[in-house]
């Protein structure tokens, strides 16, 4: 760069640092070419994966122990709704929720107190917005039903309960072992091209929504004319 001389109207060169212009200031690693590919000293850069065979087995021990600890109960726990993730990219998928709603459990006649003691998953807060998804997990309540052994609490004629299964029934029963208990319904294959028929090219899917739109949107003028015409007749 360029400095004035104390003293003098002449220009003295000082010094020359840096790169000409406003550039960026060279910070490279030389890392890879560094020495350290070469023999040994490449091992800096490799991730081993030596223990993957134990892993899998200690996981393999661990859901079997837990699933001695729980018997007879499943081993996935909790009995638990299928639900539609929310936002429109995942809405289309299937997975399963927190807890069956209080409609859904009144639908299958199931009180509320006593689904949590046979392996049911309540939540309170989740509501149904549509008829499907209520139908769906009521369909899925029944199965779990229709499947269900109930032992008794404790040993003896005394114990048995209203609604306990029969001892003869409870002989050798079998574990549930599954992720889901009852698997989550898996998406239909995709339709094959075919072509449109003649009823399908005379319907408009765009005059089927505006007529909605705008019969939903004079609803309330409807229902006030109705009133009042109502009205007048008495």
């Amino acid at each position: 760069f360029w400095l004035k001389a104390q003293g003098t109207g002449s220009r003295q060169i000082i010094g020359a640092m840096g790169h000409g212009g406003n550039n960026v200031i060279p910070n490279v690693h030389f890392r890879k070419v560094n020495g350290c590919q070469a023999g040994r000293k490449n091992r800096v850069f490799m991730r081993t994966w030596l223990n993957q065979a134990g892993r899998k087995k200690r996981r393999a021990n661990a859901r079997k122990a837990k699933a001695a600890k729980v018997f007879p109960r499943p081993a996935a726990g909790y009995l638990r709704p299928v639900v539609h993730p929310p936002t429109q990219r995942y809405n289309m998928k299937l997975r399963l929720g927190k807890g069956f709603t209080l409609d859904e459990l009144k639908e299958a006649k199931i009180p509320r107190k006593f689904a949590k003691t046979i392996g049911i998953a309540v939540d309170h807060r989740r509501r149904n917005r549509c008829t499907e998804s209520l139908q769906a997990n009521v369909e899925r309540l029944k199965l779990y039903m229709s499947k269900l052994s109930v032992f008794p609490k404790k040993s003896g004629k005394k114990a048995v309960r209203k609604g306990d299964t029969p001892r003869s029934e409870l002989q050798n029963v079998a574990q549930n072992t599954l992720k889901e208990i009852i698997p989550v319904p898996k998406e239909g294959k995709r339709i094959k091209a075919r072509a449109i028929t003649e009823a399908e090219k005379g319907e408009s899917a765009y005059k089927k929504l505006k007529k909605a739109r705008t019969a939903a949107h004079y609803q309330g003028d409807r229902i006030k004319k109705a009133k009042a015409a109502a009205a007048k007749e008495t």
